[in-house]
């Protein structure tokens, strides 16, 4: 049971983990607006290669992915508000270094040291909530937790248009200083610590094997998206080794007498259906969100700072809908709404072919709120469904497992879906820039790279450039139809795994409910691997 004195101000104590996950998942999305800023030589930017944008995102995403279930570990074995501690202050000192970075390098390097202390932040906010809420109120409070995520990705463009309208590009980076001073002085405050009372020997093996598993596996997908061919030597080898290693790291816990993971909760349908899902909404949402500020802002001409106000009924339609969705849970299944919110997003997906050069913006933004409101039935049951379906104790790895199944579902879908719009619109405008007079092959594979290196060769060539501008409009529209249509595909192929394998109805009080018996409580998931040993010891919470 929660102590009183938590339980009484377990809403504020959301607050504070609300603010230190903003911090982590708005720096990202900010970073978008960036890109063409960072692109410009200096002092503008810092005159980046389309390879170093995108390793200024990934280096962060390779390590963030490659720690999430140490971090995990660490919160559950010592402490999860030290590690939350931690990782907030290692966040703002690496925002400060990334904000005075004078080099593309430089940047990229001080964007790993955020991705550590993101690492450490993010599953740790997801296992106070569930030591500090009830069982009861764990989904409604899990529900404005997901909303949060949604409007941090949504508002973060908006917030760096603005200060990039009014501040140097390093200002993207320093907001987050005196959000990370809040977030430290109200959990040093607020925040109570937890941990796992009985979290035997640690399972060092078995860490090593995570991190260099995720590690190689992430770095592949990542090498994959930047070469656009994942058939490539260097490509195989790391996937492939990654996927052997952390096979290697599921046969050791498997046999493990101190797992760091209890592999046997993939062995619950709701569970392993619930990761999928979390998997593959996100490769369908990250990939189309990665090339959509590029549509508002080289095809439609939208500043920065416009672009993130375009981008804001997603974040509200999110945020209303997420805390809603429990009741959609309750009166229809867990199985039925997230069908339902991964059919919404599949037909969003699939009705972005409607945009055009020249498409009302409205019907951009009406897209955009269909599509707020399918995730927000989608990822709050979903988490929902892994959290519960761990004990308590294990809240730190279950919310990593959470994570781990996200990054690597968005790494997956910038990779995929951003080679496929690479390849797309390469051959679309190899054509036209054929056709051009004293153009060497290099500088025509160059300018064929991104819509942004077409237009920079169109803009050197004065007026003769207009029509090549208006072709690369048109390639770049062409690939993202393609492009969307895939991501459609994908998140159709996530409602069909949850239709088939996450359970029903809400379950009657007392865990029985659908003639089965073991569900839990708050959304009729199965209860994996409870009984005598999830029992014994309750999570120690300290003020």
């Amino acid at each position: 049971m929660t102590p009183e004195a938590v339980h009484r101000r377990r809403w504020a104590i959301l607050a504070v983990l609300m603010l230190s996950l903003l911090i982590v998942v708005l720096d990202n999305s900010i970073l978008n607006v960036a890109m063409r800023t960072l692109a410009t030589p200096p002092p503008t930017g810092l005159g980046a290669t389309h390879g170093q944008l995108e390793w200024a995102v990934n280096s962060y995403t390779l390590v963030f992915a490659g720690l999430l279930f140490t971090s995990g570990l660490l919160g559950d074995r010592y402490g999860r508000k030290r590690v939350l501690l931690a990782g907030l202050v290692l966040f703002g000192v690496g925002s400060v270094l990334a904000g005075l970075s004078g080099s593309p390098g430089e940047l990229i390097a001080f964007r790993a040291l955020m991705g550590v202390g993101g690492a450490l932040v993010m599953p740790s906010t997801l296992a106070v909530l569930m030591n500090v809420f009830e069982r009861d109120e764990q989904p409604r409070a899990m529900g404005i937790w997901t909303g949060g995520v949604g409007v941090a990705i949504a508002v973060g463009p908006a917030t760096g248009g603005l200060l990039l309208e009014h501040f140097w590009w390093g200002s993207v980076f320093m907001v987050n200083v005196p959000i990370v001073i809040v977030a430290l002085i109200a959990m040093a405050v607020l925040v109570p610590d937890s941990r796992d009372p009985a979290p035997g020997r640690p399972d060092i093996p078995g860490v090593l094997l995570s991190v260099v598993g995720l590690v190689l596996l992430v770095y592949g997908i990542i090498k994959g998206g930047q070469l656009a061919d994942f058939t490539d030597p260097e490509v195989l080898l790391t996937v492939g080794g990654g996927l052997a290693v952390l096979a290697g790291f599921v046969l050791h816990e498997r046999h493990s007498r101190h797992p760091a993971l209890d592999v046997r909760y993939f062995r619950e349908p709701a569970f392993s259906a619930a990761v999928t899902a979390v998997a593959l909404v996100f490769f369908a949402l990250m990939g189309v969100t990665f090339f959509m500020v590029f549509y508002t802002q080289s095809v439609r001409g939208y500043t920065p700072f416009q672009t993130g106000l375009l981008l804001l009924p997603l974040a509200a339609s999110q945020l209303f809908f997420a805390s809603r969705a429990e009741l959609a849970v309750k009166r229809f299944g867990a199985r039925a709404t997230c069908a339902a919110g991964l059919l919404a997003v599949a037909a969003t997906m699939a009705a972005f072919v409607l945009l055009g050069t020249d498409t009302p913006i409205w019907v951009l933004e009406v897209l955009f709120v269909v599509q707020g409101a399918g995730m927000a039935h989608v990822t709050p049951p979903v988490t929902v469904t892994i959290m519960q379906s761990l004990p308590r104790e294990r809240a730190g790895s279950g919310s990593a497992v959470n994570n781990i199944f996200r990054q690597v579902g968005g790494a997956l879908g910038v990779a995929v879906l951003g080679s496929l719009l690479s390849a797309a619109y390469r051959g679309r405008i190899d054509g036209e820039l054929a056709g051009l007079p004293g153009l060497s092959e290099n500088a025509r594979h160059a300018a064929g790279e991104s819509i942004e290196a077409t237009r920079t060769l169109a803009e050197r060539m004065g007026p003769a450039g207009r029509a090549l501008t208006e072709r690369a409009d048109e390639a770049f529209v062409h690939a993202m139809h393609i492009t969307v249509v895939a991501s459609a595909a994908v998140a159709l192929a996530g409602a069909v795994v949850v239709a088939l394998f996450m359970p029903g109805r809400r379950s009657a009080p007392g865990g029985r409910g659908d003639g089965e018996e073991g569900r839990s409580e708050g959304v009729g998931v199965p209860v994996a691997g409870r009984g005598r040993e999830a029992l014994k010891a309750q999570p120690e919470v300290e003020r």
